[in-house]
């Protein structure tokens, strides 16, 4: 059984910093393109970051852009995203996704992954 698990959520003040962490396990991702998504209450999942296979790619949500960076160690199976600069706009629901299929692109679209965890909260207060 594939899954999925996110942690390094929590409450943080306003210009504080997280590092989020998903660690996948059922099967390896080190050939799959890897993001993070974000949900806040009574609006809809947004794309926050994606990375290639290799790490070497990048793409990223222009707000968040500057503020986060996304990274990933093939070897244990875990990508991470390392949030600065929180806003109480980053307050939400943040989920990891895996593309299933290996030497993807970098894609902002839900629809494009396939495997999605149960997400870790992030609240910013100000």
């Amino acid at each position: 059984q594939v899954q999925l698990v996110e942690s390094g959520g929590g409450l943080v003040q306003a210009g504080g910093s997280l590092r989020l962490s998903c660690a996948a396990s059922g099967r390896t991702f080190s050939r799959n393109t890897m993001g993070w998504f974000r949900q806040a209450p009574g609006k809809e999942r947004e794309f926050v970051a994606a990375i290639t296979w290799t790490g070497g790619g990048t793409y990223y949500a222009g707000s968040v852009k500057g503020r986060f960076t996304i990274s990933r160690d093939n070897a244990k199976n875990t990508v991470y995203l390392q949030m600065n600069s929180l806003k109480p706009d980053d307050t939400a629901v943040y989920c990891c996704a895996a593309d299933a299929d290996p030497y993807g692109s970098l894609y902002f679209t839900g629809a494009m992954y396939d495997y999605w965890g149960q997400g870790t909260q992030v609240t910013v207060s100000s």
